[in-house]
């Protein structure tokens, strides 16, 4: 893993050395802890900023034969890191050998292979080095010249962590700091969960709670979340994301809807098309509130959550138990972005499947909503999920080059929980690079148009996604 990682020909080099490796990043969708980074957070070894939360990490070393209990479980901190070291080399062609060794040479400058024999001497190394005060939270972030970050926050958070946090910095005397910006991103799936009623209704009591209202009908919900939306936006929120198994477009009527909620809300199990017709318009509504704001709208579709009831039941949620989904969404999509065009409130959106089987369906989805003045207005979402690795980030750039604009692609994205994440926009990068800088050399992109394509890297590494989500310059 030398400095021409990935790097498979001499243009892919210089594209890459001179034209997307130094630009600053922006992390415009990551599931990051506001709390840690507004108080800075330390963390106390390497397990807990490598191992903690990734489930990534814990399936394979669940596929390695590795016991619960040094993955979730009560072992110490040794234990894990030790039972993860151990799987290392049997991750071999899995994305993670290549992310593990790149995190440890841009974080800690270690060149070292992980493996049983490496483990306590790199184990040391980096706890020594996580005393130090740059490799806190917020030095982590500065050590990848991260510019901005949005993070993934529900309607009911308070967002007392970013006020916190933007305070210190609008506060801050110095003048020469640089710091990296952290905005929150709207998040509202838990608003349309009506599939288990008890948890539906405490979470509407906790909005209502945060928003300072009683909610007690649809319309009641509706003027509630636009509150919230409001809020969000005058704390610097600019885009919005949705988690959703498919898109939903069922005809329906709003007396419908309003009977629905109250169904819910007085504990009674709604049917499944009484459950798709209330996603359908609150997805929507959602919509319409993005666009009236301006903001950017992002739908990752595609997963089977939570697989293993067993586990679910022990572990909770997003634990390393989902997969990829098989649905028929192409139909429902167009109806869904369709509607929105004609109503003149489809806000600029970014596309996201898991399924890696729809990359051609959605590339061709995109032509048919785009338009002036913005470019690429409608997005196709890089490589997510199980698809953020060489392979699957190549597919996805390549159906996005045959069908659409790849010169208008706002690039890559962590979606991750760890500060150790952000080598994966090096690794997107260097993919990036590498296709286009072979195309050079095979004569498929003529080496006279060179000053165009170093302009085309540096705009997929960083500039279209400056200057797509419309930041708040303060």
């Amino acid at each position: 893993m030398d400095k021409d990682f990935l790097l498979q020909t001499e243009t892919a080099q210089k594209l890459f050395h001179e034209q997307a490796e130094h630009l600053p990043i922006i992390d415009y969708h990551c599931h990051l802890n506001p709390k840690e980074i507004a108080e800075d957070h330390r963390f106390s070894s390497i397990t807990e900023l490598w191992l903690g939360g990734d489930h990534y990490k814990w399936r394979a070393m669940r596929s390695n034969g590795v016991d619960e209990k040094y993955i979730t479980g009560n072992a110490s901190d040794w234990e894990k890191f030790q039972k993860w070291a151990e799987t290392m080399p049997y991750c071999m062609r899995n994305p993670l050998y290549h992310w593990t060794h790149l995190e440890l040479r841009t974080a800690f400058g270690i060149n070292k292979l992980l493996n049983a024999n490496t483990a306590r001497e790199i184990f040391e190394e980096c706890n020594e080095k996580l005393k130090q005060p740059d490799f806190s939270a917020r030095g982590l972030m500065k050590r990848y010249n991260v510019e901005v970050v949005c993070t993934t926050d529900d309607p009911a958070d308070d967002l007392r962590y970013h006020q916190a946090y933007t305070a210190e910095i609008v506060n801050c005397k110095s003048s020469n700091s640089k710091y990296t910006r952290v905005l929150p991103a709207w998040r509202p799936d838990k608003a349309m969960a009506i599939e288990d009623p008890e948890t539906y209704k405490a979470y509407i009591e906790k909005l209502g709670e945060t928003a300072g209202r009683n909610i007690t009908t649809y319309d009641d919900l509706l003027d509630v979340l636009q509150q919230r939306h409001d809020f969000f936006a005058s704390q610097g929120c600019r885009l919005s994301d949705h988690g959703i198994n498919e898109f939903y477009a069922e005809d329906f009527t709003e007396t419908e809807i309003k009977q629905i909620f109250q169904k819910v809300m007085e504990g009674k199990q709604p049917t499944s098309e009484e459950a798709n017709k209330f996603h359908s318009a609150l997805l929507l509504e959602f919509a319409r509130q993005d666009a009236k704001a301006g903001w950017t709208q992002q739908f990752h579709y595609g997963p089977m959550r939570n697989n293993n009831t067993r586990m679910f039941k022990l572990l909770g949620p997003d634990t390393g138990y989902d997969s990829i989904g098989t649905f028929n969404t192409a139909q429902s999509m167009s109806r869904f972005l369709d509607k929105l065009d004609s109503e003149g409130q489809l806000a600029k959106t970014i596309l996201y499947c898991i399924n890696p089987a729809d990359n051609e369906m959605v590339a061709t989805m995109l032509g048919n909503f785009q338009e002036g003045p913005a470019p690429g207005k409608i997005q196709f979402g890089s490589g997510w999920w199980f698809n953020d690795q060489l392979d699957g980030m190549e597919r996805q750039m390549n159906a996005l080059s045959v069908l659409g604009l790849l010169s208008r692609f706002v690039g890559m994205l962590t979606d991750s929980r760890s500060f150790l994440s952000y080598p994966r926009h090096e690794y997107f990068r260097r993919c990036l690079c590498n296709l286009i800088g072979q195309d050079v050399e095979d004569g498929k992109l003529p080496a006279e148009e060179m000053p165009f394509i170093e302009q085309m890297v540096r705009d997929i590494s960083y500039y279209n996604a400056k200057h797509y989500f419309n930041f708040p310059n303060d």
